[in-house]
């Protein structure tokens, strides 16, 4: 049975952010590139536990996205009754670790 996938407000401002930043408007690549991403973003509904578990906390795992040196992650946890995942965080991969307050 899969997971639904809940983007928190957090995670939709960053996805829109990083649209702007890789020019999604003007380029088609770009724009394929970022739909890959939200492809993989939903497609966490689906096994979700097979992702690992951060190292900032073991109640969250996280996606990795992309190739070095452009790898993205997508942190999320799982509500297991809720039968729900919700993706907290989107962030290029070489970023310091995040805190709690990243989270909110």
């Amino acid at each position: 049975m899969a997971y639904l996938v809940k983007i928190a407000a957090r995670a939709e401002r960053d996805l829109a952010s990083l649209y702007i930043e890789i020019n999604g408007e003007e380029s088609e690549w770009a724009r394929q590139w970022y739909f890959k991403l939200k492809a993989a973003i939903l497609g966490l509904g689906e096994l979700p536990n097979r992702h690992p578990i951060t190292r900032e906390s073991k109640r969250l795992r996280h996606l990795l996205f992309g190739h070095k040196p452009h790898v993205y992650r997508v942190i999320f946890r799982i509500r297991k009754a809720l039968r729900q995942v919700e993706v907290l965080h989107v962030r290029h991969g070489r970023r310091r670790g995040f805190r709690r307050a990243d989270l909110e």
